[in-house]
């Protein structure tokens, strides 16, 4: 079990094959982005909003279990379709597109 403060980008690639073909191709489209793109720091806001780790700390279950599984689990339980995963990511990347510099993109993060 390994947690963290926030949602973990090393762990994009794990959220693949948890859903359907669609899902799959994006995550993998994201997953090939460079450490410092803002597609993946999009990613990263979408994963802690729909997993809620802001309101995770040592004494949550969510921590106990790790980020691993509680990321799996978050994509697992979404009721929507992977069209709606990804329109809430969308949310997210166009929430960083106007609220950051135009230039942070080419910052590694």
């Amino acid at each position: 079990m390994h947690t963290e403060l926030l949602f973990p980008p090393r762990l994009i690639p794990l959220l693949a094959i948890l859903r359907g073909k669609e899902w799959q191709l994006f995550v993998e489209q994201i997953d090939k982005k460079s450490v410092g793109d803002l597609e993946r720091k999009a990613f990263v806001l979408f994963m802690v909003r729909l997993a809620g780790c802001m309101s995770c700390h040592s004494d949550t279950w969510r921590a106990h279990q790790g980020c691993e599984q509680c990321a799996k689990q978050a994509i697992r339980k979404f009721r929507g379709t992977d069209g709606d995963l990804i329109a809430l990511y969308q949310a997210s990347l166009n929430e960083l597109i106007t609220t950051l510099p135009a230039d942070i993109e080419k910052v590694d993060s």
